[in-house]
């Protein structure tokens, strides 16, 4: 494949999200936490919770009740959401840090709210990527990248996808798929690399760029997937797995988004040929060792 021969340095997002318990000054902690990790982005979560849930989902009480900030689903993802101003603020931080702030946005609402912000990128998640509302008006009135992920979407819907950005000259100069199985956690036979090379041989020359967001265990899984030619790799990011929340489980801590970082760096730095037939590492052990007979 065609990419192989054009690595680019890994790109690593750390997905804050709502591990920031609704605490400012945690999120704050997070994102500090990122940059000396070595993630060069992070990303956080916007929702109009009354426009995205019906008035049934909005009150029931939550799936997990030990992970509930509220009495409902409503009142447990109202305590979790940042206003408008406070992802200003989080944005001013992480201008003055010198670490990229985005977010994901999951409704109309949200989608015009994070554009006046004017962040590098934004990121359409798994279960948004279908609200075609919104996505034209990311297409259409935001200037930055717009990222997607693929997890629980079929082929024909993405296809569906990539045509509506493609419609208005957009796919190519400005959309960003993400492989993606949704789970948490994933187990590796379901994280399913190889769609990384399903998404290049066919959207390879159609879109901006190809990722992996990853929901899984450990790091060995984001190694396989930028060699496979993920350019952007996203994790969860917390400060403590035991964390009271959903997605503190499938989150990296920050010895382990040091590690993904430190390997993905390595990774980048090895997928090259040689410069010579015999390098000078190897000039010194070719005299002492090489059989002359």
């Amino acid at each position: 494949m065609s990419f192989e021969f054009n690595y680019k340095e890994p790109k690593i997002i750390a997905e804050i999200g709502c591990n920031h318990m609704g605490q400012i000054n945690i999120a704050k902690e997070l994102i500090d936490l990122a940059k000396q990790s070595g993630a060069g982005y992070v990303k956080f979560q916007k929702r109009t919770n009354k426009e995205l849930l019906t008035e049934e989902q909005y009150n029931a009480p939550h799936p997990s009740p030990y992970n509930s900030y509220g009495d409902t689903y409503g009142a447990h993802r109202e305590f979790l959401e940042f206003s408008i101003e406070k992802h200003k603020e989080l944005k001013e931080y992480c201008d003055n840090i010198g670490i990229v702030y985005s977010t994901s946005v999951w409704d109309v609402t949200s989608a015009r709210e994070m554009i006046t912000l004017k962040p590098a990128f934004l990121k359409v998640p798994s279960a948004c990527n279908n609200n075609y509302e919104m996505l034209k008006i990311l297409r259409d009135e935001f200037k930055g990248q717009v990222q997607l992920s693929i997890g629980m979407t079929t082929k024909s819907e993405v296809e569906q996808i990539v045509s509506f950005f493609e419609q208005a000259n957009q796919a190519k100069s400005r959309l960003l798929i993400y492989s993606c199985t949704s789970g948490y956690p994933v187990p590796a036979e379901d994280v399913a690399l190889l769609e990384i090379s399903w998404l290049y041989e066919k959207y390879g020359k159609r879109v901006n760029e190809i990722g992996f967001s990853g929901h899984h265990l450990g790091i060995a899984l984001d190694l396989a997937a930028y060699t496979l030619g993920a350019r952007w790799i996203e994790r969860h990011f917390t400060k403590d797995r035991t964390w009271k929340g959903t997605d503190h489980a499938a989150s990296l801590e920050p010895q382990g988004l040091q590690y993904l970082v430190r390997n993905l760096t390595a990774c980048y730095s090895a997928l090259r040929y040689k410069d010579n037939e015999i390098l000078p590492i190897e000039k010194i052990q070719r005299e002492k060792l090489k059989n002359r007979k």
